[in-house]
């Protein structure tokens, strides 16, 4: 049976050949440090497994959930917005229950758009955003995020073309892979260009909680008129250690909102209860967990910096996310520097050109491994004599 032309249009799974490389190494019986991961090392919180295992014991539960979700989680993902951001949201109609939210992202423009019309991408930016291309069979162009832009994008330099004909743009701050972090007046300035271009905002707030240096991350709808203009995502797989859980929200723009819950009353009967029960926990208790985790990562990244300036790496602290990006040094691209440093000094490392053409030049970092390992990582590439002391 032949592959449908949709299947066959899509883009190669970046992290897969990562993890092959990776694998392979292991399967040698090499002692592989893994920086290249995106995947949280860390549990989720007690109190949201107990609350999941008594959830799952009640029967009412067993049977399929309404299918824009439950009251509680839609009540529950209202709340957190007041209480975190000030942002007042109608649980029934700007909220969408998401099984993760790779799945809204990628859905999106099967939902919202129409064969070749066109989406806005940020680059470098999450590979995954190219699925939703391909499954939607729509077009694409990118805005660059450059070092000198504190890696936003420069709405001044995008054409009016592509303005005038864009149908949707996303964002992604905190920013995987950079670690940048955007601004209130960045956001207005976004809400802006929606308005006077009718561009949909899709804010992808997959590490809103994670922000640095005393900086609690800016929401997009924290921004005036944001709703108007475009959706906010959120997941609880960073924020709360739930990656494996399958389970966020969209918030914003009641039509966005309604497109996504009539395309997935035709994919999905909903997560199962008990996951949203516990989703529910996560967002409404005590939120001590989260500081805990924000501070775990914040010594992560203070340990990876001082261990790369020293070694004479110039590198800058991520204001955000969990993750960093270094430049690569002279003689090497990306890819032939993470294919080094994996094969000479057994450190897995993402190399930014699979984020898109302007991540060559350097390589992402997560900081998803113990301090110590983050150290003998740093120590290893020493011992290559690469970096001029």
């Amino acid at each position: 049976m032949e592959f449908s032309n949709r299947l066959k249009g899509l883009p190669a799974q970046f992290f897969a050949t990562l993890v092959q490389k990776v694998t392979a190494a292991y399967a040698e019986g090499r002692d592989v440090i893994n920086l290249g991961q995106g995947n949280p090392d860390q549990p989720t919180p007690a109190h949201i497994v107990k609350a999941l295992q008594q959830s799952a014991q009640e029967p009412i539960t067993h049977k399929y959930s309404p299918f824009r979700g439950t009251t509680e989680l839609k009540q529950a993902a209202a709340d957190f917005y007041k209480k975190e951001y000030n942002v007042d949201l109608d649980p029934e109609t700007e909220v969408a229950i998401l099984f993760g939210t790779k799945i809204g992202l990628v859905e999106l423009p099967l939902a919202l758009m129409n064969d070749g019309e066109l989406l806005l991408l940020p680059d470098p930016g999450y590979p995954d955003y190219l699925s939703g291309v391909g499954l939607a069979n729509v077009r694409h162009e990118t805005m660059p995020l450059l070092r000198e832009n504190n890696f936003l994008p420069d709405y001044d330099s995008l054409s009016s073309s592509h303005l005038d004909k864009a149908k949707l743009l996303y964002l992604n701050y905190p920013n995987n892979p950079t670690g940048a972090t955007a601004s209130k007046a960045f956001f207005e300035k976004t809400v802006k260009l929606g308005e006077e271009h009718s561009i949909g905002i899709v804010h992808d707030f997959a590490y809103g909680a994670i922000g640095f240096d005393g900086n609690k991350p800016i929401s997009f709808l924290e921004a005036e008129g944001a709703k108007d203009v475009g959706i906010e995502l959120y997941t609880l797989s960073k924020t709360y250690n739930m990656a494996g859980w399958r389970v966020g929200f969209a918030v914003g723009n009641k039509e966005m909102i309604e497109a996504i819950n009539l395309l997935q009353d035709h994919l999905f009967v909903s997560i199962f209860p008990a996951v949203q029960h516990a989703a529910a926990v996560a967002l409404s208790d005590d939120q001590a967990c989260v500081e805990a985790l924000v501070a775990l990562y914040e010594g992560r990244r203070n340990t990876l910096i001082a261990e790369c300036q020293r070694i004479g790496w110039e590198v800058e602290a991520p204001k955000g996310s969990f993750f960093a990006w270094l430049p690569v040094p002279d003689g090497f691209t990306s890819e032939t520097f993470a294919d080094f440093l994996l094969e000479k000094a057994d450190v897995a490392v993402a190399a930014g050109n699979g984020f898109g053409s302007f991540g060559e030049g350097y390589i992402r970092i997560g900081l998803l491994v113990e301090e110590q390992r983050i150290k003998e990582a740093i120590q290893r590439i020493e011992k290559l004599n690469i970096f001029p002391k």
